[in-house]
Formats: structure tokens, sequence, C-alpha cells
């Protein structure tokens, strides 16, 4: 029985807000079921030394946990970002490059910080799904302010969680189920249905290619109801 009697197949329950730093060039807070995270992009009339002078642009960014996130405190990294902070935010920045010709958005940098506020699972996903939304917000203030000529062509990226745990197929884990589930995954596609990256793990027993396959099709139906988060924000 998973909480709230959610079905197999079901998302947690998803909000956003926007604005929620209103000094930044933009921001939203994402909620899926307990994980919350804030997502704000600050714009940099720059780019990093490898693309002075290249006439295209960058996006990267930044994912930190709060210390009192999680059910026991969360001690600040305060002497270097550990290897799974690493391994989380180049992800993130390698998803969000995907949404755009950086060539397109002139030579700035898109600095996105993903801060956690409460995780209960799946913080990585939720700050790619919120982030994505943060971007656009903030490449249309651009235009807004007359530093882009126009909106550029966006592809729409989000991402969710998939796992096998006593060998059923679930969607978008919370942290009770990813602690124990026997294979955990977690998936970032594109609107046009390609996929970015996936990350597949078996923590009990090697998983099947059925089993595989069954993740990635529940996978594909969350994302594409997250997709439906887009909408939200068209004008």
């Amino acid at each position: 029985m998973r909480t709230n009697n959610r079905a197999s197949e079901s998302l947690r329950p998803v909000l956003i807000e926007r604005g929620i730093q209103f000094q930044a060039d933009a921001s939203i807070l994402i909620r899926m079921g307990n994980t919350h995270v804030i997502c704000g992009v600050s714009v940099e009339e720059k780019v990093p030394p490898f693309l002075k002078d290249s006439g295209q642009g960058w996006i990267t960014a930044e994912y930190g946990m709060l210390p009192c996130a999680t059910d026991s405190r969360y001690r600040r990294e305060t002497n270097g970002r550990s290897g799974r902070t690493m391994e989380i935010q180049r992800l993130i920045g390698r998803s969000l490059r995907m949404m755009v010709d950086l060539r397109e958005i002139g030579e700035r940098t898109l600095r996105v910080d993903c801060d956690v506020l409460n995780a209960d699972g799946g913080t990585r996903t939720a700050s790619i799904t919120g982030a994505a939304l943060a971007v656009r917000d903030a490449l249309r203030k651009l235009v807004t302010d007359g530093k882009l000529e126009k909106m550029v062509e966006i592809k729409p990226v989000a991402a969710i969680s998939a796992g096998i745990k006593d060998g059923v197929v679930l969607l978008d884990l919370d942290y009770m189920e990813d602690s124990s589930a026997e294979t955990d995954a977690n998936f970032v596609m594109s609107a046009d249905g390609g996929w970015i990256e996936i990350q597949s793990t078996a923590e009990g027993k090697p998983f099947s290619d059925e089993a595989f396959l069954a993740m990635t099709k529940l996978a594909r139906k969350g994302i594409r109801e997250l997709f439906e988060l887009w909408k939200e924000g068209e004008q």
C-alpha cells in the first residue's frame, strides 16, 4: 500500500508556485508530494572562459539540500560539494542545456540554483522539472527587458523516478519506497519523446530487460503528465 493509497502508476500531487524569490530573474517552487525544491535563475552577462567570443551562451546548475530537509539534520557542505551533490548538479545542468540552442541566447550564462527545502525522494528529478520551467521564465524576462530580440525556441524537459519494490513497478518513488526498492531509476525526457538521460541501479538483484522496459514505459507516462505544467505558464 502506497502513501495516500496512490496507485503504482500515479504521480504524487504536483504543484508549482512562481516568483518565490522576487530578486531572481526567475524562480519556481515545485512541490512533488513532500519533496519541495526552490529553483532560482540568475542571468549573468558573461560566459565561462572556454566560451568567450564564441557567440554561445551557457546554462549551468548548482544543487543543495537545506539542513532540515531530511529526517535527521543534513550537514551543510561548507568544505566543498560531496560527490553525490556534484553528480546531481551536473545532471541538472546537462538536462537544461538540452532545452535550447545555446547560440540563440547570446554570450550570457543562466545560473540555476536548486535548493531542497524538504526531501522525500526524487529531489534530483523534481529539481530538473522545476528548473526547466524557471529557465523558460528567465528567457522570457530577457525578451521583456529587451536583452533578447525574440523568444528562442524551447524544447521542454522534465524528469521522474521509477523503480521496483516487492516485484511491483512503481512511478515517482517517495523516500520510504526508494530506500527499500530492489531497483530504482531516474529518467529525463524532452517533449519530443527523446531520452536525455537514464540512470538505473539494481539494489537487491539484477533486473531484467522486461523490468527495465516496464519502468521506462511508466516513466514516459509520468513525464508526459508533468509536461502539463508547461501549459500553466503559457502566454
